[in-house]
């Protein structure tokens, strides 16, 4: 226990070590997680770090999915449903069938086995590829369509997979079944998804504690995912559907004490499991190295490169098609949704990387079959997602960047970006106007002071003032000079406290209460801080 635990400390150190080692090259984290997880395999003395796939599948993704599905706008979902289905079903569909085609004509695996194969590495990860792409400047419906299909597209893979698996087990398969078992998965999923977030919401604005709320809220993903998993379903899109319905029913009804303290608590537990996912996937080359000393290397290679340029070649073959093809067919589609420049089909198809559920799949294959015999072709399907993972996650992370630039995509970005900050200014101006404006109604109907209306008024007069002018670039350097002054004003203010708390004129207690009024303050600057020119 206690060599496990000292472990476990060394890849927190190594998880923290890297990502300031990623922020100092410009290099996304999760390529040097990845590379790092690999080194560490092979240090001497280094013990064996297993990866078992009821961590990821059970433990691990749970969380991921309904983090992203909270965070992400149920309306934008909504509206690019189309283009998300397409590729979270269609293209894993397809990409499925490629590979078991071309394993079975080209080297010879059962079509049972090459779906199996397909269904493993079919579908780009949810984690990495917007690790990578948000760092781009990409236009927002890029990267919303990709992270829509990074939540579905598990569900849809996962359930392949099984029927697959089933059919290798069991030795038969029919598709009409298959299919109206799949139709009927999705339908459950979704109904059973909105239940449990419905609840969570009543259960949550019940309690009114800040801490019960936030354990309500970690348990969810796994009430939402675990049952529908256990009855033969995915749990992925239950999983999704709860964290859509909490996205989009939660502000109004979840504390502003719960969504502060929530905000930096999810965003560590999620920073802690993403970065030890890609670490221990990394450790598993050590495993995996060991195991082809007694497989034939030509034979891993082969297959490897063979379902590499298929699933890269597969997720262009279906994106162009899929992306201009309904809109010559419809005229009222082609009105409503204009097609895109070419550039960005290709982005979205080239950002396929493969991840860790891939990996999770590929281990949770059974050793034998119900006769006692050995599963066919377990080994070379654990090199083959390994391999597809390596190489897609660390081939994309560095030729993404130079690509983006080239296909000017990044450039259409800032101009979006720059857009959507205007429209914020715009906003936020607009919102303390209706404020002023509503304190004039609600003073006519309770007795306020003159002093009181004085200080309410001049609040939010400040606030208004703080905002810079849209349409003067000189205003943004105003705004930026004194939010700078007012966080060195913000750094004096805790000297001061921090001198009376060693004189011993106030108390730790007192101190915690001030420095929390200061750290508020110091988080909305953050957030108010606007830059001149796209952002």
């Amino acid at each position: 226990m206690e060599a496990k635990f000292q472990t476990f400390l060394i890849l927190l150190a190594v998880l923290a070590g890297v990502a300031l080692a990623a922020r100092r090259f410009n290099v996304a984290p999760a390529i040097l997680l990845m590379l790092a997880g690999v080194g560490l395999a092979f240090v001497p003395g280094m013990p064996t770090v297993e990866l078992p796939p009821e961590l990821v599948l059970l433990v691990v993704l749970p969380p991921l999915i309904y983090s992203a599905s909270v965070a992400m706008s149920w309306r934008e979902f909504r509206k690019n449903l189309r283009p998300i289905v397409l590729l979270a079903v269609g293209a894993v569909i397809f990409t499925t069938a490629m590979v078991a085609a071309a394993t079975h004509y080209m080297i010879g695996l059962p079509w049972t086995v090459g779906f199996l194969l397909g269904a493993i590495v079919a579908p780009p990860d949810v984690v990495a590829p917007l690790a990578i792409a948000r760092r781009l400047n990409m236009p927002r419906r890029i990267l919303v369509v990709l992270e829509g299909e990074g939540l579905a597209n598990d569900a849809t893979a996962l359930i392949l997979y099984r029927f697959a698996l089933a059919a290798i087990l069991v030795g038969h398969f029919s598709l009409p079944l298959a299919a109206g078992e799949f139709l009927l998965i999705v339908a459950g999923e979704i109904a059973f998804g909105i239940g449990v977030g419905w609840l969570s919401l009543r259960f949550r604005k019940w309690s009114g504690d800040p801490q019960v709320e936030l354990t309500l809220s970690l348990i969810t993903p796994y009430v939402s995912y675990w049952l529908p998993e256990h009855v033969g379903g995915s749990g992925v899109i239950a999983t999704v559907a709860c964290g859509l319905y909490v996205s989009w029913n939660g502000p109004l009804l979840i504390s502003s004490a719960t969504r502060l303290q929530g905000i930096f608590f999810w965003d560590l537990v999620i920073y802690l499991i993403e970065g030890m996912l890609f670490l221990l996937t990394g450790f598993q080359m050590r495993a995996l190295y060991e195991k082809s000393k007694t497989f034939p290397l030509d034979e891993i290679l082969i297959a490897t490169a063979l379902v590499l340029v298929i699933v890269v070649i597969a997720r262009f073959a279906w994106l162009y098609p899929a992306t201009y093809l309904p809109r010559m067919l419809s005229r009222s589609l082609r009105e409503r949704d204009p097609s895109p420049p070419w550039q960005w089909p290709f982005v979205l198809a080239f950002t396929g990387v493969r991840g860790a559920v891939s990996l999770a799949a590929a281990l949770a294959l059974p050793f034998t079959l119900p006769n006692g015999e050995a599963f066919p072709y377990r080994d070379l399907i654990l090199f083959v997602a390994f391999g597809v993972i390596l190489v897609t996650l660390i081939g994309v992370g560095l030729t993404l960047p130079p690509i983006v630039r080239w296909l000017g995509v990044a450039e259409a970005g800032r101009h979006e970006h720059a857009a959507e900050h205007e429209a914020e200014i715009a906003a936020r101006r607009q919102a303390l106007e209706a404020a002023l404006q509503s304190l004039d109604a609600l003073t006519t109907e309770k007795e306020v002071s003159d002093e009181v209306m004085r200080l309410l008024r001049a609040r939010h007069e400040i606030r208004l003032n703080q905002l810079p002018d849209s349409l003067d670039p000189n205003r943004h350097d105003v705004s930026a000079a004194g939010i700078a002054l007012t966080r060195d004003l913000i750094a004096a203010e805790r000297k001061f406290i921090h001198n009376l708390l060693r004189d011993g004129q106030i108390t730790d207690e007192t101190r915690r209460r001030i420095e929390r009024d200061l750290d508020l303050e110091e988080a909305s600057l953050a957030n108010r801080e606007y830059r001149a020119g796209p952002l």
